[in-house]
C-alpha cells in the first residue's frame, strides 16, 4: 500500500500526498493563490527547491518573485539564463562578469568579446527562446576536488580559486541544457518561469540585465542610468585592481598568507581620500555652501562619515555644527500613522519641515536660534537653552533619512546646499557569476551593531529588515540622483572582519524562527570568506561604527 504523507500548508490547510511527491506537484495545487509563478518552497522552515520530494510529515509554504526569497531565486535563475544565452550566441568560451546591482538590475561586462546593441539584442532574444523551450535547472552534488578539476578543464579559474577556500566536501553545481555552473543559493525549477527581463547596452563591453523587483514585481522597469552611482562602483573596481583583488578568492589568498594589513590600509586610504575630495569641493565654494546634507540607506556609516568630514572641514578653516532632524519630529499626538495604526516615524510628514526651514533661514541670516530637543519618552519637543548662531565660515551638517529629499530644505537656495549620498557600494564578487549584494553588507553591519549597542539579537534585526528596506525604497533611493557627490563606504576587506562578529550571532537564530532561512543563507554566504582579525582596523575606520572601538564614539 502506498504510504501517504500529511502536509500542512500555511498553518491552515492539511492534505495528504503519496511519499515521493515533489513540491512542484503540490505547488500546482496552490498556484491560483499567487500572482506569479511559484519559484521555491519552505519546508519545516528550510528553503527547498521544487524538485524536493516528500519523505515525512511537514509544514510548507511557497514563494513567488514578489517575495524576498522568491526574488533572490528569480534573479539567480535569470543570471544563469543570461550566461547560457551568451555562450549559445557568442561561443562556449565567451565569458561574462556579473558585476554589481544598479537601478533594479545588475551591471555586466563581457571579458573576451566585443559587443554592441545588436549583439545584446541577439542575446536577449536567445534568452527568450530558452525560456520558451522550458529547460529544467538540474542540481548536482559534486565532490569539491572533482568540481575543481572540472572548472580547470573549462579554464574557469575564478571558480577554481573560490573552491580552494571552501571547506565543504561536496559542492552544489547546476546544469542548464548542457552548461554547468556554481551558485550558492537555490534555483527555480525551469526557465519557463523567467518570463520578465531586459538587456540594456551601456558602452564598451558593458550592459545591464534588468528584471522585476519585489516592489514592482509585475514587469521590468526601463533602466535609468545614475552616473554618480555607476562611477562610484567603477572607482571601487579600479581600486580593487590596484591592490590585486577582483574577487573573494583574491582576498582569501592575501589573508591566507597574513598580508591583509596592507589591504586594510589601502582601503582606509581610499575612503579617507573621498572625504578629503569632498572637503576640497566645499572649500572651493567657500562662503556659498552653508548646509551639508548627508543621506544614505541603513548601516552606510553616516554617523562616522559626518564626524570625519567635520574634521576635514575644520582642517580647511571651517567650523561645523550638527543638527539632527530627529529633534524636529512633530509631537507624538500629530505623528502620522500607518494603515495598521502604528506610528510612522519614517515618513517625512513625521518631521516639522515648516519649523525646520524657518530655523535654517534664520541661521543663514545670521540670527541666533533656540534649537529644540525631542523628548522621546513624552513624545514632545522641548527647549532647554540650546542655541546656535553661524559665523562667516560656519557650516551645518545634517545627516538622516530624508536629508536629500528637497522637501526637507525646500526654503533654502540650492547654492547654499551641498548634498552627499553615502552607501557601501560593494564591487567585490565571489566569482564571475556570484555577486555580493550591497544590502547583504549593510545587513551584516546592522546585525553586529544592533547586538553590540542596542541589545538586539540577530533574529530581531532580520525581522526588522523588510521594513527597513521598504523605508529606503520610499524615502532614500528615489533621491540619490539629487546628490552632488557619492561617498562609497564599502571597504574591500570588511567581510572578512564582519564574518568573525556576525557568524556567532547568526547561529543563535532558532530553527523555528521565521527568519531562520535568511540566517542560514547569510551563514552560507560568509563561508566563502576567510576571517580577518579586527586588531588592525583603525580606530577612525567607518567599520568601527559597527564592530565597536571607534574613536568617534
Amino acid at each position: 500500500m502506498e504510504k501517504m504523507i500529511k502536509v500542512e500548508y500555511k498553518n491552515k490547510v492539511i492534505r495528504e500526498y503519496p511519499e515521493g511527491t515533489t513540491l512542484l506537484e503540490i505547488a500546482n495545487s496552490f498556484q491560483n493563490e499567487y500572482n506569479f509563478p511559484i519559484l521555491v518552497a519552505k519546508v519545516d522552515n528550510v528553503v527547498e527547491e521544487l524538485a524536493y520530494k516528500l519523505t515525512k510529515k511537514c509544514e510548507i509554504d511557497f514563494y513567488d518573485r514578489s517575495s524576498t526569497v522568491g526574488h533572490t531565486v528569480y534573479s539567480h535563475g535569470v543570471h544563469f539564463l543570461l550566461i547560457v544565452a551568451i555562450k549559445k550566441v557568442l561561443g562556449n568560451d565567451a565569458e561574462v562578469i556579473i558585476q554589481h546591482s544598479i537601478d533594479k538590475g545588475v551591471y555586466c561586462e563581457m571579458v573576451n568579446r566585443e559587443i554592441n546593441k545588436d549583439v545584446i539584442k541577439q542575446i536577449e532574444n536567445k534568452m527568450k527562446e530558452i525560456v520558451k523551450q522550458d529547460y529544467n535547472f538540474i542540481k548536482l552534488s559534486v565532490a569539491r576536488r572533482d568540481a575543481i578539476q572540472f572548472f580547470k578543464k573549462k579554464k574557469q579559474y575564478d571558480k577554481v580559486e573560490v573552491f580552494k577556500y571552501i571547506s565543504n566536501t561536496y559542492i552544489n553545481l547546476y546544469r542548464l541544457d548542457e552548461y554547468y555552473d556554481y551558485f550558492f543559493s537555490e534555483m527555480p525549477y525551469s526557465t519557463s518561469v523567467l518570463d520578465e527581463f531586459k538587456l540594456t547596452y551601456i558602452k564598451d563591453n558593458g550592459f545591464v540585465l534588468s528584471y522585476p523587483s519585489i516592489y514592482h514585481p509585475k514587469d521590468t522597469e526601463d533602466y535609468s542610468h545614475h552616473k554618480l552611482v555607476f562611477d562610484a562602483f567603477l572607482d571601487y573596481t579600479n581600486m580593487g585592481k590596484t591592490v590585486g583583488i577582483s574577487n573573494v578568492a583574491d582576498l582569501n589568498k592575501i589573508i591566507s598568507i597574513g598580508e591583509y594589513n596592507d589591504v586594510i590600509q589601502l582601503a582606509e586610504a581610499n575612503y579617507n581620500s573621498q572625504l578629503a575630495k569632498v572637503a576640497d569641493m566645499i572649500h572651493n565654494k567657500m562662503g556659498k555652501v552653508k548646509i551639508i546634507l548627508l543621506a544614505g540607506p541603513s548601516s552606510s556609516g553616516k554617523t562616522t562619515t559626518a564626524r570625519k568630514l567635520a574634521v576635514y572641514l575644520k582642517a580647511r578653516g571651517f567650523k561645523t555644527h550638527s543638527i539632527s532632524t530627529d529633534d524636529y519630529f512633530v509631537n507624538r499626538v500629530d505623528t502620522p500613522k500607518k494603515p495598521n495604526g502604528e506610528y510612522d516615524f519614517e515618513t517625512i510628514e513625521a518631521v516639522d519641515t515648516t519649523l525646520f526651514n524657518k530655523h535654517l533661514l534664520k541661521l543663514l541670516d545670521g540670527d541666533k536660534v533656540s534649537l529644540p530637543e525631542f523628548n522621546f519618552v513624552i513624545g514632545e519637543r522641548e527647549y532647554k537653552g540650546k542655541t546656535l548662531q553661524l559665523g562667516e565660515n560656519d557650516i551645518i551638517i545634517i545627516e538622516g533619512l530624508h536629508a536629500l529629499n528637497p522637501e526637507l530644505t525646500m526654503a533654502i537656495d540650492d547654492k547654499n546646499k551641498f548634498k552627499i549620498y553615502i552607501s557601501p557600494l560593494t564591487q567585490l564578487n565571489i566569482d564571475n557569476h556570484n555577486r555580493i549584494h550591497t544590502s547583504d553588507t549593510r545587513r551584516l553591519r546592522r546585525i553586529i551593531r544592533d547586538n553590540m549597542y542596542r541589545g538586539r539579537s540577530a533574529a530581531d534585526t532580520l525581522r526588522l529588515w523588510k521594513n527597513i528596506l521598504e523605508g529606503e525604497e520610499k524615502y532614500v533611493f528615489p533621491y540619490q540622483s539629487e546628490a552632488d557627490v557619492i561617498i562609497n563606504s564599502a571597504l574591500i576587506y570588511e567581510l572578512g572582519v564582519l564574518k568573525i562578529y556576525a557568524e556567532p550571532l547568526l547561529f543563535s537564530v532558532s530553527e523555528d524562527d521565521e527568519v531562520y532561512p535568511e540566517a542560514i543563507r547569510l551563514i552560507n554566504f560568509l563561508r566563502n570568506f576567510l576571517p580577518i582579525p579586527s586588531d588592525d582596523v583603525p580606530k577612525a575606520s567607518v567599520l568601527r561604527e559597527f564592530i565597536g572601538g571607534s574613536s568617534f564614539h
